[in-house]
């Protein structure tokens, strides 16, 4: 039960079109979601930290915009040069290129505040909150 409360407010946060995907698929495993941006967001009293998986992206292919309550990440990777032998012989492809976006609703972000930094292979976005931001629990009497 904790964990599909957990999965409910994790997809309020989601892209629209992730969303209907899970919707409309419930328990398919598909590639569409190896094609998605794994992230992990964690709330804290001051601040939302964002942690994105981005392996082999450079820093200059990716693009991060707040507005409206809304974080959206776009990652681009052109290709990979890899793929073929010298006879243009493909064995296996996994790896996937392209481009990938997804967008997440975070409220009350001081956009001033905002800082990233990719270390490893892993985006890190700390959004601090806005001090006059309301609480975001409510205490039962």
């Amino acid at each position: 039960m904790t964990n599909e409360v957990t999965n409910e407010a994790n997809d309020r946060r989601l892209d629209p079109f992730e969303r209907l995907y899970r919707q409309l698929f419930p328990n398919y495993p598909s590639t569409f979601s190896d094609k998605v941006l794994k992230t992990d967001i964690k709330e804290r009293d001051h601040d939302y930290v964002v942690a994105i998986d981005v392996p082999g992206i450079d820093k200059k292919d990716i693009h991060l915009n707040y507005d409206n309550d809304t974080l959206s990440i776009g990652v681009r990777k052109d290709s990979f040069g890899d793929h073929e032998d010298k006879d243009g012989n493909l064995l296996m492809s996994e790896r996937h290129y392209g481009r990938m976006s997804r967008s997440y609703r975070l409220p009350n972000v001081d956009p001033h505040g905002i800082t990233a930094k990719n270390d490893n292979g892993i985006l890190t976005i700390t959004l601090p909150k806005r001090p006059d931001s309301p609480a975001s629990h409510i205490e039962i009497e």
